[in-house]
């Protein structure tokens, strides 16, 4: 992947609260698609191995929500994070996260990553197949900057974090609006 390639297509399968629902799950299952979250907004999308894992959820997700208003003031829209994980599993993490910015995108059966050619085995760790860590700024559907990890590679015996970090994605915004107003 890389700056001015369009999102592949795909189909998320969420669920939403939905009150009309009756008993102690009030959700329903509500697909959604590349469409539906990026078309016409300027967002940044951050991918990572797994919800509930320690980076994931010490540095980078609580990151992004705690920056959200400096990603607002440098143009975004919105900010999503998605993980090789069922819609379950994202919502639950969201709740435990407490994520109130942040939207979480599930892509379980990982089509949307394997079509952004980022799905690696981490079956080293018991994971199976999840994505690599990266990060992008989507404007309508349209890559503009590109965060990926180094080392992209099945079964990689560590996790690197830092390209993708909420920190290097602020910093490229701001100096591009520096740039641009220059």
């Amino acid at each position: 992947m890389k700056a001015g390639a369009k999102l592949p297509d795909a189909t998320f399968h969420t669920r939403v609260r939905d009150e009309a629902v009756e008993g102690p799950n009030p959700f329903r299952w509500e697909d959604k698609t590349t469409a539906n979250y990026f078309a016409g907004k300027r967002v940044v999308l951050f991918s990572l191995p797994g919800a509930f894992t320690p980076t994931c959820s010490t540095y980078q997700l609580p990151g992004f929500e705690k920056g959200f208003e400096d990603f607002k003031a440098q143009g975004i829209d919105a900010i999503y994070c998605m993980s090789v994980n069922d819609s379950f599993v994202m919502n639950k993490w969201a709740e435990a996260q407490q994520l109130e910015n942040v939207k979480v995108i599930p892509d379980g059966s990982g089509e949307f990553t394997r079509k952004m050619g980022m799905l690696v085995d981490k079956d080293n760790l018991g994971f199976g197949m999840r994505s690599w860590r990266y990060a992008a700024i989507v404007n309508d559907g349209v890559v503009e900057a590109w965060f990926e990890e180094p080392g992209l590679a099945d079964n990689h015996p560590e996790d690197p974090y830092g390209v993708s970090s909420p920190e290097a994605v602020l910093k490229y915004l701001v100096e591009a609006k520096a740039e641009v107003a220059a």
